[in-house]
């Protein structure tokens, strides 16, 4: 009997253990990696920008950010790109400082052709690393998502 109660124990563990892992990242690359993979070539839904989903909010987005990510509608460009359009060249990305709650994650990557630098800031909560803003040289996200709120 105490076998069946370890067993069963040890996979509600696993199962809960997965499903926090599913809302954030265990890296700021991966995270960072993981928002790019999305920018394709638009032949799917997976390759059309981070959709603004409910879904990817929880699992990219700090919780601060979630709500204005999910009801932003009209849109004048992709932030995460700088552009309406995309196609991106190789990313580079790396870790600038980490400063208490926060690490600084540098991205710079080629869009059509011109020269995007982004810094994400990242933070790691309870369910892994999520982003808590992003800023370019003009605008942060969290302005951006302000500006634009439907």
């Amino acid at each position: 009997m105490a076998k069946i109660l370890g067993t069963i124990l040890v996979l509600v563990i696993a199962v809960l253990e997965t499903s926090a892992a599913a809302a954030g990242f265990r890296s700021p690359e991966s995270l960072v990696r993981n928002v790019y993979a999305y920018y394709g070539d638009r032949s799917s839904d997976l390759t059309n920008g981070l959709p603004h989903d409910t879904a990817t909010a929880r699992q990219f987005l700090d919780p601060s950010l979630r709500e204005a990510w999910i009801s932003l509608k009209k849109k004048p460009y992709d932030f995460l790109v700088q552009s309406t359009t995309w196609k991106l060249g190789a990313i580079s990305i790396a870790i600038l400082r980490k400063q208490f709650d926060k690490t600084y994650v540098a991205v710079a990557f080629d869009n059509n052709g011109r020269a995007v630098t982004l810094n994400f800031i990242v933070v790691n909560g309870p369910d892994g690393w999520v982003i808590a803003d992003v800023e370019s040289p003009h605008d942060s996200l969290r302005m951006f998502l302000g500006q634009h709120q439907n």
